[in-house]
């Protein structure tokens, strides 16, 4: 091949028949071997070494040009602060280029963020507010110690005693209402003298954040109209169309897969297969292991790929196959009066979601007509199975809801993990977490931003290489389960098939085994789905 940026790729296997659909697939043979070339190389720069162990999304595409068949490799955001390096594709557009004018505007908002510390730092700090709140709150006291002397003298008058001092005591509540709301007025005069300093610094500072604020906007405006994309076609289609009418999210056809599709149509190379992959450590607040292999983000990549791809013959979506046999095995456990205990196999939504397929709710709705309500209670995740409990009417809703909000519900857990543990070993994880906005449906753990999430967990036994445990959620936070096993602060030790936070396979092992309520006890033991 006479590009520069294709690969020779040592590998026979032959050429899929469809490319890769890459929001959920299995790496294709071809695209295994061009990722062992492209860690191969990493493996022979050095410089790099530091920056990649701390972690690198870099992703490939298998290219047909003329007879010949080689590979495209790319990285996501930057490698060692440069944009672009010889053995890997440029970005759609480079924002690092020398006096471009994404770079020249940049410089103009550094320097306005130095201004902005600089008046900071000439504002002079003064202790009269704290002295303000400690005075006002002494004075708030001694009002109500006041008002319980008086209550405790209200209760050992007599009634003619109390008529007698009823004056002289209304007086005095009157009188220190007054003398806080004079105490407040007084202080709030001294912090306003103390301020007058510093008032001309602060109005600079909010003139340059309000400068800096438009120049950002005008700036992210400027770069979404420099942006494009090509697809198979040879179509091409500005970012801001692509997303509309949502606004694109920063960063957009900064990812492995734009670079790579973008590259092989200006260059009229036919795209084979892609696949995205981990190099080094896991972030602290995501979940990557190094060597897996990972689908594209659905925020950024979803609607630019979707673009990208059509005149491509693309593998069809394996999540869309499950109607007929997902139907199937929706087991009712126990049926109540006014609830209904069912099994949910892995691979169904609890609730509908946009692509049709059946849930819970929507069987459960076909199966009982005469149900009201919102009957869905508690949610499993779509990749999880097991137990969950539906209520019928709107009333058994209220109730169910209540016992799960006051956590009078035991849910219990089985978990197969990818690697054995000590047998019997038991404690708690206590990781907060939060959505990551930037790679649904993912979740993060974030200690700033992160709600309370706690899980017990006990090992019960080994079995083929596994370590089979059972956990009980505390809180219910989305994917709290999968994130509490796989983070390196929790288990460190992914549940079998997760192909967000571990490896794919043929499914997720996680059931949601037990469920005690309203002194109840339902069982369901794990069965092949």
């Amino acid at each position: 091949m006479m590009n520069g940026k294709v690969h020779i790729l040592k590998s026979d296997a032959d050429a899929p028949q469809r490319f890769t659909y890459p929001f959920c697939y299995n790496p294709h043979p071809l695209c295994l071997a061009a990722a062992e070339e492209v860690r191969h190389y990493l493996s022979s720069r050095t410089e790099w070494q530091p920056e990649l162990a701390r972690g690198k999304m870099l992703g490939v595409l298998v290219v047909q040009e003329g007879e010949s068949r080689g590979f495209l490799s790319a990285f996501s955001g930057t490698l060692d602060g440069q944009t672009q390096h010889e053995y890997f594709v440029p970005p759609v557009y480079d924002l690092m280029e020398p006096g471009c004018h994404f770079q020249q505007e940049q410089e103009r908002i550094s320097a306005i963020n130095c201004q902005i510390e600089e008046l900071r730092g000439r504002i002079v700090p003064s202790n009269i507010a704290a002295e303000a709140e400690q005075a006002i709150c002494l004075a708030r006291e001694r009002m109500q110690q006041a008002k319980a002397q008086r209550d405790a003298l209200r209760s050992t008058l007599s009634e003619d005693e109390l008529k007698q001092h009823q004056a002289d005591l209304v007086r005095q509540s009157q009188f220190l209402k007054a003398e806080l709301k004079r105490t407040k007025a007084f202080w709030a005069q001294k912090v306003q003298e103390a301020e007058k300093p510093n008032e001309a610094l602060r109005r600079q500072i909010e003139f340059l954040q309000t400068e800096r604020q438009a120049r950002s906007q005008a700036l992210q405006q400027w770069l979404f109209d420099q942006i494009s994309f090509l697809n198979a076609r040879g179509e091409r289609r500005g970012v801001r169309d692509i997303f509309e009418p949502a606004v694109p999210p920063s960063g957009a056809g900064d990812c492995c897969g734009p670079k790579l599709l973008q590259y092989a149509y200006m260059h009229n190379l036919r795209p084979l297969c892609m696949a995205e992959f981990w190099v080094g450590a896991s972030p602290r607040d995501e979940i990557r292991t190094d060597g897996n292999f990972y689908p594209a983000c659905r925020s950024k990549c979803l609607p630019i790929l979707t673009f990208m791809m059509e005149g491509l013959e693309v593998d069809e979506n394996p999540l869309q196959h499950y109607e007929e046999a997902l139907e199937a095995k929706l087991r009712i456990i126990y049926q109540g009066r006014d609830y209904v205990i069912v099994s949910k196999p892995s691979g169904m939504l609890s609730v509908p979601g946009r692509s049709g397929i059946p849930s819970v709710l929507s069987l459960i709705k076909t199966r009982f007509p005469q149900a009201s309500g919102p009957m869905i209670v508690h949610r499993l995740d779509m990749d999880t199975s097991g137990l969950m409990a539906i209520a019928l009417t709107d009333e058994a809703y209220h109730r169910l809801q209540n016992l799960f909000a006051n956590r009078q519900v035991e849910k219990t857990y089985l978990a197969l993990l990818q690697k054995p543990m000590q047998e019997g070993q038991e404690g708690t994880i206590s990781l907060p977490l939060c959505p990551d906005y930037a790679d649904r449906p993912r979740q993060r753990v974030d200690y700033e931003r992160g709600h309370r999430a706690i899980t017990r967990y006990r090992v019960l036994r080994n079995t083929g290489g596994h370590a089979l445990v059972a956990m009980q959620p505390e809180t219910g936070r989305t994917h709290q389960l999968r994130v509490h096993c796989a983070h390196t602060q929790g288990l460190n030790n992914p549940i079998v098939g997760d192909r967000l936070y571990g490896t794919p396979d043929r499914r997720l092992m996680l059931h949601a085994w037990r469920l005690c309520l309203m002194d109840m006890r339902f069982q369901d033991d794990w069965q092949e789905q």
